[in-house]
Formats: C-alpha cells, structure tokens, sequence
C-alpha cells in the first residue's frame, strides 16, 4: 500500500499554496509564471470539465486540477505525459521509502543503455549509471502510478543536471553556475521524488492523461479546453524534440522511439507537427479549434508570434460567436521567444483568447 502524505486528500489549502507544491523545472514555454493570470480568467467562468491539450510542463493542467475541476491531459510528448499520469490523472498513489530503496538497488542485470550510448556528452559516468539503475528496476514497481512517478522524477534529475535545461549541446565542461550542477544525479532523483509525491493530490474528481498528437483525439464534449499549442515564430523554431530529446528517450527508455546515428546529440527523430511551419500553422490552429464544438476555448498564445493576434481573433470568431482577449507582458529566458538570451526580443505580451459559444 502506497504511503499517503498529509494533504493528499481534497486540499484545504489555498490555490497558491497547492500551486507551489508543483515540482519546478526548466520547460520551453511553461506557463508557470503565468498561472495567476490564467486562473484569473478562468475563475470567472462556469465548467466541471476541462481538456489541457497540449500540456506540456503540466502547470496549467495541474492548476486545473487545483481548481476542483475534472481534467483530461495530453500531449504527444513522453515526458509530458508522465507528468500528468503521475500528478494530475494519479490522486493518491506515492512512491514508498521501500520504493526508493528498490528504485536505487544495483543489479547484476542492470541495463547499460545510458552509459553506452551517452558516454561523455551530457553527464559523468556515475550519473549515467543511476540512469540506467532507475530504469532497470521501475518496472518492478507493478503500479502504473508509480511508475510515471519515478520516470517524471528521473526525467526531472536530468533537466536539473543539465546546464539550462537542454540537450542541444555537448560536453561535461560548461557550468551556469547553478547549485543543481554540484548535486549528483542519484541526489537530484531521490529530492525530486520526495518533491513529486508531494504534489499528489485528490480533488474528488475523476480525469486522464493522454499520449497522443491533437489530431488523433476522439474525445470530445469539454466545458472547457485549454489550447497552448507550440508557438510559431520567425525568431527561432518550436521543436520540443530537439531540446529535450535526451528526457523525452529516457521517458520510455528509447523504446518507443529510435536514435539518429549520425547527430552528435545522439538526438531522436523530429516529431511531425503541422504547428512547426508558417505553411501549415494557420491550418493547424484552425483544426483544433474546430474539433471542439460547444466548448469554451481559452487558448494561450504570444506576441511575437504567428499568426498576429488579430488573425487569430478572426479565426476563432470563426468558430464561436464571441471571442475576448486578455493580455499580460511576460519575459521568456530561453526558447521560441529569444533571438538570443538577454534580447528584447523575449519581452512580450502573452495573450488569452476566450472564445465562447
């Protein structure tokens, strides 16, 4: 039986308080710093039922969840996914001091994966070896819950360990000067556990997590939907991919996806999105917004980005019969929004657009 931990239950806690519980990492795009102002807007409006579509770093599906509401999560990304599995979808399940201690056990069967094909490029060899360890033991948790918690957990150490969070480069060398750099990997997994179990949480409501592209979603029926699609800008791409490739293989132990060779990142196959081109964009957005009649929409985008804002009110008036927009300024530190950091560029206005039937 999992531990429970106190709170565990429908929190009586205040919104912020329940937010700060969320495990924080680096995450292109989060939405992290913007979840008052989302849930400023969201609180004034009716619905029991909502779908975060693209979920991402999983603030805002978790923030729904604090809400009270019934949540549904997807994303086409892995490590997206066990997120949600573990903290939105699970309500109660935590990993055990037994767990962990079963989690960190060596194992003359122990898989090298990690250490074989990463030797060198992003951490030491000790690291890579805890890597490899977690995994070989997770699916001896025989609990779903659990082992999306220790994935999420074991993604999490590596972003951590990583200098600003990516994966686009290699080396052992470059230090930003963060004390997670000082932390081992095995450091980093046992305090990001101890933070993930802490964000589960029951509010009495039933939701899911979801792995799939937008495209291939059957459901539909939402009070609300949340619509946070990767933004396209001319300053920089949007491939989720390639930053984080390295979490999103370890995700699933680079069993759902195959390795190019020939990068020197060792990096996964670029994913299909119609969201990654000027082409295709406008068609994309105005797929999805089509796909959910009679819901709410409230979907997140930016000033820097395309199609402008104006295009886009034109687009969802297409779809609903009225559209409001809310704006906050915001500052990007790294991602779409930055032609490099410290650029003007990265200020921008964040929008909301609700689009109401």
């Amino acid at each position: 039986m999992a531990d429970r931990l106190v709170g565990a239950e429908v929190p009586s806690e205040s919104l912020e308080a329940r937010l700060g519980r969320f495990p924080v990492s680096r995450f292109m795009g989060s939405k992290r710093k913007l979840l008052g102002f989302i849930a400023d807007v969201a609180g004034g409006l009716e619905f029991e039922t909502a779908l975060d579509a693209f979920s991402g770093g999983g603030y805002v599906s978790y923030l729904l969840k604090a809400m009270g509401k019934s949540v549904d999560s997807n994303d086409f990304l892995a490590y997206s996914y066990r997120i949600t599995h573990a903290l939105v979808e699970n309500s109660h399940i935590t990993l055990n001091s037994s767990d962990l201690e079963m989690l960190l056990e060596e194992r003359d069967d122990t898989p090298t994966f990690v250490r074989d094909t990463f030797n060198g490029l992003y951490f030491t060899p000790d690291d890579n070896a805890l890597l490899d360890r977690v995994w070989g033991n997770i699916r001896k948790l025989n609990d779903e819950y659990k082992e999306s918690l220790a994935v999420a957990s074991l993604c999490r150490a590596a972003l951590k360990k990583q200098p600003r969070g990516v994966f686009t480069v290699t080396g052992l060398r470059y230090d930003d000067g963060r004390a997670d750099l000082r932390m081992t990997m095995q450091e980093q997994f046992v305090r990001s556990v101890a933070e993930h179990n802490a964000a589960v949480f029951d509010n009495g409501k039933r939701g899911q997590a979801f792995c799939l592209d937008i495209r291939d979603i059957r459901r539909s029926g939402y009070d609300l939907v949340y619509i946070d699609t990767p933004y396209y800008s001319p300053h920089s791409d949007n491939d989720y991919v390639r930053r984080y490739h390295f979490v999103e293989g370890l995700a699933t132990y680079w069993t759902a996806t195959s390795i190019m060779e020939g990068t020197k990142t060792k990096r996964v196959a670029k994913r299909d999105t119609p969201f990654s081109s000027a082409s295709r964009i406008y068609g994309a957005l105005d797929a999805t917004f089509a796909m959910f009649p009679g819901s709410i929409l409230l979907v997140s985008y930016s000033s820097n980005s395309i199609p402008t804002k104006d295009e886009m009110v034109e687009m969802l008036q297409r779809h609903r019969t009225r559209v409001d927009v809310f704006e906050a300024d915001h500052r990007y530190s790294f991602g779409t929004h930055a032609h490099k950091v410290g650029s003007n560029r990265n200020k921008v206005s964040e929008y909301l657009f609700l689009a109401r039937p």
